[in-house]
């Protein structure tokens, strides 16, 4: 496990090192007519991807390879836009938004959830997935929980992911701050449930069903999956990829590419090593997604 761990450091370490000659020669000022960053990268014949290193969305892999959800329709999306190459820029996902807009990557590819509060940084793709979310509790699910509504009634101890959308979904629902956790990282708050620290962890169901598949042995087990509820609106979690704002170019191509996909059923052939299903499969579209009350 550990040569394992220092082998993902060494990876992204690696894929940083590559981005930051190109740092220096981003200019951020905002372009017109739609941005043109489609063709900077077609002359580059690389596109900077900016991803949190989270399974199974865009990680690095034991073979030292950048692969996942996002990943691989980022690959096959942005070749048939004429941009073969990825170079992979690690970030930790709460500070993703952060590093586009300062120039650090191109493009957002991290299964990053549509928001409404984002969509006033970034201007996102519409979606290729959409995700429920779910809890991860002891086997058994002593306290019952199926809501968030109920782990404010009970009072209990929340653990989510640092920059995810069920810290506010959460709060929405009445879970007292000092009763949510947030931790870097999916195996943090999985072994946060299984000392007791925490009474769940919350993240999308993919997610859950993805770092619990990893650790057979755990006395842990995963709710049933639920579209969250905040006042009386559903939230639909669906993930998709994010451009600067002025960059509208480039969104609507990679928009028409991404349609194909999704007409032709590659989309899903992509994502279904993944764990993703039908079940995840969306035509929501971004617009409506931003447009949507703030949760």
């Amino acid at each position: 496990m550990a040569s394992r761990r220092l082998l993902l450091q060494a990876a992204a370490a690696g894929a940083l090192s590559l981005a930051l000659p190109g740092c220096t020669r981003v200019d951020l000022s905002a372009e017109p007519n739609g941005g043109s960053l489609l063709d900077r990268l077609r002359q580059q014949g690389e596109v900077r991807i900016g991803f949190g290193n989270e399974a199974p969305y865009s990680f690095i892999n034991s073979e030292a390879e950048l692969t996942g959800e996002a990943a691989e329709v980022a690959k096959v999306v942005f070749a048939r836009l004429g941009v073969p190459k990825l170079v992979p820029i690690p970030s930790e996902f709460g500070s993703l938004i952060a590093g586009l807009k300062v120039g650090l990557f191109d493009v957002i590819g991290a299964g990053m959830s549509i928001l409404p509060k984002r969509c006033k940084q970034v201007l996102f793709t519409n979606p290729d997935f959409i995700a429920p979310a779910a809890f991860l509790v002891p086997k058994g699910n002593p306290k019952g929980i199926k809501t968030f509504a109920e782990v404010a009634q009970q009072n209990l101890k929340l653990g989510v992911l640092i920059g995810a959308t069920e810290k506010d979904y959460a709060t929405a629902n009445g879970v007292s701050a000092n009763r949510i956790t947030a931790y870097q990282n999916q195996p943090s708050g999985l072994e946060a449930v299984n000392t007791g620290r925490e009474d769940a962890f919350a993240l999308t169901s993919i997610s859950l069903r993805d770092i619990l598949g990893k650790n057979p042995g755990a006395p842990l087990e995963i709710t049933t999956p639920f579209v969250p509820v905040v006042d009386g609106k559903p939230q639909y979690t669906s993930g998709g990829f994010a451009f600067l704002p002025d960059q509208s170019n480039i969104v609507t191509a990679f928009n028409k590419e991404l349609a194909d996909l999704k007409r032709s059923g590659e989309l899903l052939r992509i994502l279904r090593p993944f764990g993703f299903t039908e079940a995840e499969m969306t035509d929501l579209k971004a617009r409506d997604l931003c447009a949507a009350p703030e949760a």
